[in-house]
């Protein structure tokens, strides 16, 4: 039982620099789950992950909800469009194994940082908008104005596809959106990551209780809560020092450790 007390500060870590990057820890509770627990099922291991993400977006949107960071109109239409999505991700988890499982999440996430690496986040500068986009504006609490322009159907569309693998896969999807959002629908990163936390909130809350009717739950509602005690201080650490640090250097530290989490899954299946 003792040992479960150390999972509040692993949370901690893990959701500060989860919320930093937008990702609300997903991508970083599932391989530390894999690497703890390696005979646990791929089912647990997801139902775990996407009911402490669920906490983790809760502390997060509070912070970032403070400072005028979030789009709450586009937040939860692209929510909308992957919560459907992720009751299928949640079905189709139950035929893989643990070993396809791992190489699964690791190439994605290999993928992922490779694409940030090669491309990093642009700055805030305005994107005008075009004859099938929305043009959206933003001002924060510190007063600094953000403009941006997105297509509301491509944003639908790319995020159920994102829907479907991430619940798969039990990690939320947040660094998925944060890229969905920043590329191809040119959201300026700080907004893109304060309305991914926004979003994750809406869409983790509706996988896990995909995954607990599925009967993926299992055996870890202990390992759930001490993780949500620690991802809940850790989210609002997160948000704080996002204040702090320039676009450009929270997508490298995202990538970077995207790198070496999927690096160190890959090497895991292969010698399994």
């Amino acid at each position: 039982m003792w040992t479960y007390f150390l999972l509040i500060p692993l949370g901690v870590a893990i959701a500060t620099y989860g919320t930093l990057i937008g990702a609300g820890g997903g991508i970083l509770i599932v391989p530390a789950l894999l690497l703890l627990y390696p005979y646990e099922s791929p089912n647990v291991i997801a139902s775990i992950s996407l009911a402490v993400i669920f906490f983790n977006a809760i502390s997060g949107t509070v912070a970032y909800g403070h400072m005028h960071r979030i789009d709450y109109r586009a937040g939860l239409l692209f929510a909308a469009a992957a919560v459907p999505a992720g009751f299928l991700g949640a079905y189709v988890t139950s035929f893989f194994s643990r070993r396809a499982f791992d190489l699964v999440f690791g190439g994605v996430v290999l993928a992922l940082a490779t694409f940030i690496f090669r491309r990093p986040a642009p700055g805030d500068a305005h994107h005008e908008a075009t004859r099938h986009e929305t043009a959206h504006r933003l001002i924060d609490f510190k007063g600094t104005r953000f403009i941006y322009a997105f297509s509301n159907r491509r944003g639908v569309l790319l995020s159920f596809g994102i829907g479907l693998v991430s619940s798969m896969l039990g990690i939320g999807g947040g660094p998925f959106y944060v890229a969905m959002l920043v590329y191809p629908l040119h959201f300026p990163l700080h907004v893109a990551t304060a309305t991914t936390q926004f979003m994750l909130m809406i869409i983790s809350l509706s996988w896990s209780s995909a995954h607990f009717i599925a009967g993926g739950f299992g055996h870890g509602l202990y390992r759930t809560l001490f993780l949500a005690v620690g991802v809940t201080v850790g989210a609002q650490i997160g948000a704080r020092l996002s204040q702090r640090i320039a676009g450009t250097i929270i997508s490298r530290i995202m990538a970077a450790g995207l790198l070496l989490i999927g690096v160190r899954l890959v090497i895991h299946a292969l010698q399994n």
